[in-house]
């Protein structure tokens, strides 16, 4: 079977969004988990849709769904999007200038089948995320129960404290007052009542210790910092029973939230920093996700206790452990998509997931991985590579056509006076990229710019030149796929233990096209010994760049390369053909519903939609969005969805 061409077939996608964030005294109402959402659309679902017409996807730029990496965090320029860039026009105008498939080297199909129509993300329960831990166990929430433990404190804890109490006590642990101590006056003496304050003040504020004394005849609890700031992040070692782990491992169910603002959130309820929390890999926001959180001495009470005041988030299956999660510990992430409406017969559908489940996708790096705004992050890349700073300032500080929204302004100032504080001021979100780099240029000088550059943090600024990396691997598959089709041939590269070596002739039958390895460029990787090892060498010297000298002089921007396999093919495909007549009724059971006894709308069997519901698990660092490209032969790129959405909302 031979790949086909990526055509240009059409798109419609509804600009309704459902990101907007909720205000900060939203956050903190108790709101029931529940489908509806944080903005509404003209449906009334709140949820958001994305048409895919004619077999091509409408997929709004988000982080990738299964990448797993710390340093592969997906980097936003705008940061968060303010009400003003929100409506539909900005966002069309913005998009025109955005990247197509085509610019990134997503060129390629590896079925014959006829791409069909469908809609992905009506709502955003269509898209369900399960963490596969390194035990290679799908992560589900099924137990909210607390673990049984002599030592744990009592319920009243959470009541003993009035509102008051807790206000100066959180100052106090913050170092927010010119207090050194705060003091509880005890009106009903008891040695029971004086215990249940102590353990409430430890256990609430991490970093305070207390005493009881007496003071002109009347007992207090007096609350005081044990040891400095840094016992906010570091819990104290000696009120916590040696007995039990240090560490409370827990799932963590969410919805609509990303796992860096979940974990945020958490802190906050929690009084924490958020750095005492690991994880094995990031997730999604627009979706439902599982996954499993560690947490430093923070007991699974505590955690309980937030599921009576917190809002799409469930916390479930405790357990003490002596260790923390690391990133990258994960076999995967399995997936359960909905594709809503779709138009493709039952045979068509039969095809495309055969396909999927027998060959499989390339491993393309998806759009989301290349930016949003008409200024692609691999382009940062290569002026990093090449050690052009004052380029790298440019491209991340100069306006950009389409744009719309607090970033204007910055960057219509630095364009106008080169001046770091100036820019600044007109930024009201400072932890975006520019005003972390805008803050660097104020502190070093446009004569230090690296140094200013390294303001960003680290993650992100890999970001850059792993993009360009991305962009090379992305042109180059699509050659050798082009070139020798789905059949390993000699001079392909693949893995023996961490080492590439290439298959010579007498070894061609034993290994297929699922065995072959690519290389992302760098100084310790080895390329094809065919005509693709030269491709990569021509694309590099095309850019300016040696391929046989990638080392940088700022050590971190050195890239070292590593290998990725050409297609995945992934595990545990199943589908199912479903028919509805109502587009707000969930097609998924999701462990909430699950755990509050909550059936499945029974489905119709003479419904007018038909959907499309498919599982599948993949591998870290692979790209759900090409699966799903793969079953409906679409285009991601929000460019192309959004010239024709301009057309179809008039």
């Amino acid at each position: 079977m031979e790949p086909e061409e990526a055509n240009n077939l059409a798109i419609k996608r509804s600009l309704v969004e459902d990101g907007e964030e909720r205000t900060e005294s939203e956050q903190h109402k108790k709101i029931k988990l529940s489908e509806t959402g944080i903005s509404s659309d003209q449906s009334g679902t709140g949820k958001h849709t994305e048409i895919i017409e004619g077999g091509l996807q409408a997929l709004h730029s988000r982080p990738d769904e299964n990448n797993e990496k710390e340093d592969e965090e997906e980097i936003d320029n705008a940061a968060h999007v303010e009400d003003e860039e929100g409506d539909g026009d900005s966002f069309a105008d913005m998009m025109k200038y955005s990247l197509i498939e085509q610019d990134v080297g997503i060129t390629k199909f590896v079925s014959s089948h006829h791409g069909f129509s469908g809609i992905l993300k009506e709502r955003y329960s269509d898209f369900v995320v399960h963490e596969i831990n390194k035990e290679g166990k799908i992560v589900v929430l099924d137990d909210l129960s607390v673990p049984a433990d002599n030592e744990e404190p009592s319920e009243d804890i959470f009541s003993v404290l009035s509102a008051q109490d807790k206000q100066r006590l959180e100052d106090l642990q913050h170092f927010k007052n010119k207090e050194d101590s705060v003091a509880i006056e005890i009106v009903e003496d008891t040695k029971e009542k004086r215990t249940v304050i102590h353990q409430a003040v430890k256990s609430l504020f991490p970093g305070l210790e207390t005493k009881t004394e007496e003071r002109e005849g009347k007992k207090f609890i007096v609350a005081y910092h044990v040891a400095g700031k840094t016992a906010l992040a570091n819990p104290r070692k000696h009120s916590w029973p040696k007995s039990r782990g240090s560490y409370c491992h827990f799932v963590l169910y969410k919805e609509n939230k990303d796992t860096m603002d979940a974990i945020n959130v958490l802190s906050k309820y929690l009084r924490v920093k958020p750095n005492i929390f690991s994880y094995m890999g990031t997730k999604d926001k627009r979706a439902i996700t599982v996954q499993e959180i560690a947490v430093v001495k923070i007991t699974a009470q505590r955690l309980s206790h937030l599921n009576k005041c917190l809002m799409n988030f469930k916390l479930g299956n405790f357990s003490y452990k002596k260790y923390p999660l690391k990133l990258g510990e994960l076999q995967g992430n399995h997936f359960t998509v909905v594709l809503r409406n779709i138009t493709g017969s039952n045979e068509q559908v039969e095809q495309a997931m055969t396909s999927l489940r027998d060959i499989g996708f390339i491993n393309y790096y998806g759009m989301q991985r290349f930016g949003t705004t008409a200024v692609p992050t691999y382009h940062v890349g290569k002026a990093i590579l090449h050690n052009k700073w004052s380029e790298v300032i440019d491209l991340i500080l100069k306006p950009r056509p389409g744009e719309r929204g607090y970033l204007v302004k910055c960057r219509e100032e630095w364009a106008k006076t080169k001046d770091p504080e100036a820019a600044l001021k007109k930024l009201p979100v400072k932890r975006c990229v520019e005003g972390q780099l805008l803050r660097g240029l104020a502190k070093y000088g446009m004569k230090n710019i690296a140094l200013a550059f390294g303001m960003i943090p680290r993650n992100n600024r890999l970001m850059y030149i792993h993009s360009y990396q991305s962009y090379v691997w992305n042109k180059i598959a699509s050659k050798r796929i082009e070139e020798y089709g789905l059949k390993a041939v000699p001079g392909d590269l693949v893995l023996k233990g961490v080492t590439a070596v290439p298959i010579e002739e007498s070894d061609v039958e034993k290994h297929t096209i699922h065995d072959i390895v690519m290389p992302l460029p760098g100084f310790d990787v080895v390329y094809p010994k065919h005509k693709i090892g030269k491709a990569y060498e021509e694309m590099m010297a095309t850019d300016g760049l040696d391929i046989n000298n990638m080392k940088h002089k700022i050590r971190d921007y050195s890239l070292s390369g590593a290998y990725r396999k050409i297609i995945i093919r992934p595990q545990n495909v199943t589908w199912q053909n479903l028919v509805y007549d109502d587009n707000k009724i969930p097609l998924v059971h999701t462990d909430v519903e699950k755990l509050e006894g909550i059936p499945l709308p029974e489905s119709s069997k003479d419904g007018k939609y038909k959907a499309l519901k498919m599982d599948f698990s993949l591998p870290p660092s692979t790209y759900a969005t090409m699966a799903i490209r793969e079953v409906l032969k679409m285009d991601t790129s929000i460019r192309n969805q959004t010239l024709l959405n301009t057309v179809w909302l008039r």
